[in-house]
């Protein structure tokens, strides 16, 4: 199942400010005017906090304080409690602030005023206190009462009204009105957004799920508009309500929520279907409020005084001012070197200063971060000046990572992170960020919005650099057959990677013995120093070719001496050609037996008595180290057979026979000119042709 959450989800600013408010308030005589906002969960938390709820301002004693929530009230309330001296802690949305104040200045010029939105909406009841109380207020397009026609009109909006059905009842007066019509659209921007993304989202979603206060006006908006765009549109006022069983068959889900709908709700829901089902989650909020609890009218950073209460093996336990409960101060937060209980018995009912470290999902307070703040302002400072520093993120959300750095909270923005788009923001979580500051804000919520994008950048420009340094001055210091040494850095299948003087440069595997090798590792270890031969430079293409056998000796550089002429040596067969077979002696030197060496039997081919990989015993016959040639003879070392002798006869064969004779022996002679080894012994083959031919 794929879920797509509305961006535009959860507590508007007014809402959350009205809500923030009331909960940090003290709870003796201070009471809120009607529910703070439609949504039962919040005012029941409220209502467990202490704060009572009334319908009326005569039900508050003269002299207390009252919270007028977000939706506004009667112009008239705010000079009653002046004459009964009752402290106002004016939550009204600005929004609704400005739709008041065009009300009261539209109504006094003599206009006739139009509210479009629900007449039992506390919102809309607030501003009919603004004018003389002559407002129409309208919330059916096909319901405008002819006697509009001839008034000048001033027509605002429930701030929370349907943004389509607002323009539906203008365009309806427009028809109607002969006279002047001020239209002041006064619908919340955030309303219309999420009006908007409600809308996208009923389109493109097999179902709908709408989180809020059933009593919610706006939560209740969201709803109609969805099941105009979607068949399947659900109800949800808390994540009770959701029936899994009726969503299970869909492919695609979408999630919105009021304004007055805390996150947290929002968080549950999902929670409760990932339970039943692996969801993937598309765009999923931000942050989601924790919980409330009882603790939340502290601020973050706020420095409080707290009495000792108890001590024990573990911490402290502590009594905040407005509280009757104990909370439990563990001894890493104590700024001390090393806790001693016995000390911390003896400072039972002392107080102390702490800081409140966390709020959510508890209220966590500390008091060695005092003594940390001063020196965070040190380090900001010297951060503000572009010194680099490290965090570990511990979280995110959908625009970057997030962490801590004393009170501050660190932001990353995604795009900073590093260079190149980051897909999974999340394997970051756990892991150390080097960071320099782009933004300190010092004042409100404490933040330093920062970058390990730059610090990478910079130490990869540095690097490319420095390389390009180290690439110039090689290849102006360097020439074909200098000498260099170099580190082996990683080996291929087809060479080595050696690094000399910091770049680079490529030893073939064919140029790194000899004999040849299948491995590079046969020759080469990663990590070891060797010294090596520059074959080839490229300097438009930035390669350099070296070698490692062109600094080795040969084999044949080593033949002499060891090997002489009256040697047996065993080697194998190489190769076999017309004229004979080559030997392997050793490694990069091969011998000739040519096939009048092989038997002392005429034979017609070297293959017809000898095969590749066949190992023979032969004795050299010739040597020449310099010329690289060596030629063998197995026959050599073969008993010589006996000869029975044979009368010639005359004339046997007549002059025919000695021409063909004479004709194998030239072609023997052309066989031994042809072979590149070189002669089988001192004499050539003429020689020993006439000489042959003076014996018969």
């Amino acid at each position: 199942m794929e879920v797509f959450v509305a961006k535009n989800s959860g507590f508007c600013k007014g809402v959350e400010y009205a809500v923030n408010t009331a909960l940090s308030l003290e709870t003796d005589n201070a009471y809120i005017l009607g529910e703070i906002i439609h949504n039962a969960d919040v005012v029941k938390a409220i209502g467990e906090k202490g704060l009572k709820v009334v319908e009326s301002l005569d039900e508050i004693p003269d002299g207390c304080s009252v919270v007028f929530r977000s939706h506004g009230v009667p112009a008239s309330y705010y000079g009653e409690c002046e004459k009964r001296n009752i402290k106002v802690i004016d939550c009204t949305c600005g929004f609704v602030k400005r739709t008041q104040k065009i009300v009261a200045e539209q109504s006094a010029i003599g206009n006739y005023i139009v509210i479009i939105g629900e007449r039992t909406h506390p919102e809309v009841i607030g501003l009919l206190g603004w004018c003389d109380g002559t407002a129409a207020v309208l919330n059916n397009p096909d319901a405008i009462p002819v006697e509009l026609a001839q008034k000048n009109l001033c027509v605002v909006s429930q701030t929370t009204f349907s943004f389509d059905k607002f323009e539906k009842i203008i365009k309806n007066i427009r028809k109607l009105c002969e006279k002047t019509v001020a239209v002041f659209k006064t619908i919340c921007y955030t309303t219309i957004d999420r009006q908007l993304e409600t809308e996208e989202l009923a389109k493109k979603c097999e179902a709908m799920l709408v989180i809020g206060g059933l009593n919610s006006s706006n939560t209740n908006k969201l709803f109609e508009i969805a099941s105009k765009f979607c068949r399947n549109v659900f109800r949800l006022s808390n994540a009770d309500d959701l029936d899994y069983s009726k969503l299970k068959n869909f492919k695609c889900v979408g999630i919105v929520s009021g304004a007055s709908t805390p996150n947290a709700q929002t968080r549950e829901v999902l929670l409760k279907m990932e339970e039943n089902t692996e969801v993937k989650a598309t765009n999923s909020m931000a942050d989601v409020v924790a919980k409330i609890d009882n603790e939340s009218k502290f601020k973050k950073g706020q420095v409080v005084q707290a009495t000792i209460s108890q001590a024990t093996e573990e911490g402290l336990q502590i009594l905040l001012p407005f509280s009757k409960k104990e909370i439990a101060l563990s001894k890493d937060e104590l700024d001390c070197e090393q806790y001693n209980v016995d000390e911390y018995v003896e400072k039972i009912g002392e107080t102390i200063d702490l800081l409140v470290v966390e709020l959510k999902p508890n209220l966590k307070l500390s008091q060695k971060m005092i003594r940390m703040l001063k020196e965070e302002e040190a380090l900001s400072a010297e951060i503000e000046a572009g010194k680099e520093f490290s965090v570990v993120c511990t979280g995110t959300n959908k625009g970057g990572l997030t962490s801590q750095l004393g009170t501050y909270s660190v932001f990353v923005p995604a795009k900073e992170i590093r260079p190149g788009f980051v897909k999974d923001l999340t394997k970051y979580e756990g892991k150390t960020l080097r960071l320099r500051a782009l933004e300190i804000r010092k004042t409100g919520r404490k933040e330093i919005i920062a970058s390990q994008r730059v610090i990478l950048q910079e130490e990869h420009e540095a690097k490319e650099a420095a390389r390009l340094a180290r690439e110039e001055e090689l290849f102006s210091n360097i020439g074909i057959g200098d000498i260099v040494e170099g580190k082996v850095e990683r080996v291929t299948g087809f060479g080595a990677f050696v690094s000399v003087n910091g770049f680079d440069c490529l030893a073939h595997i064919s140029d790194l013995s000899w004999t040849g090798v299948e491995s590079v590792k046969d020759v080469l270890e990663v990590g070891k120093v060797y010294q090596f031969k520059i074959l080839k430079i490229d300097k438009e293409n930035k390669k350099v070719s070296i070698g490692y056998k062109q600094l080795q000796p040969q084999p044949w550089d080593l033949a002499e001496g060891k090997y002489n002429v009256g040697d047996v040596i065993h080697g194998k067969v190489v190769r076999i050609v017309p004229f004979g077979a080559f030997v392997e002696v050793e490694k990069g030197i091969d011998g000739l037996v040519h096939v009048s060496q092989i038997s002392y039997e005429r034979i017609e081919t070297p293959a017809s008595v000898l095969n590749v990989g066949d190992e023979v015993d032969a004795k050299i016959i010739a040597l020449d180290t310099e010329a690289k040639k060596m030629n063998l003879s197995i026959k050599a070392i073969l008993p010589e057979p006996e000869r029975t002798p044979r009368a010639p006869k005359n004339n046997e064969g007549g002059e025919e026979n000695r021409k063909a004779r004479f004709t194998r022996r030239a072609n023997s002679e052309d066989e031994l000119s042809t072979w590149s080894e070189g002669s089988i012994s001192g004499a050539s083959i003429a020689d020993l042709l006439a000489n042959a031919q003076n014996n018969k």
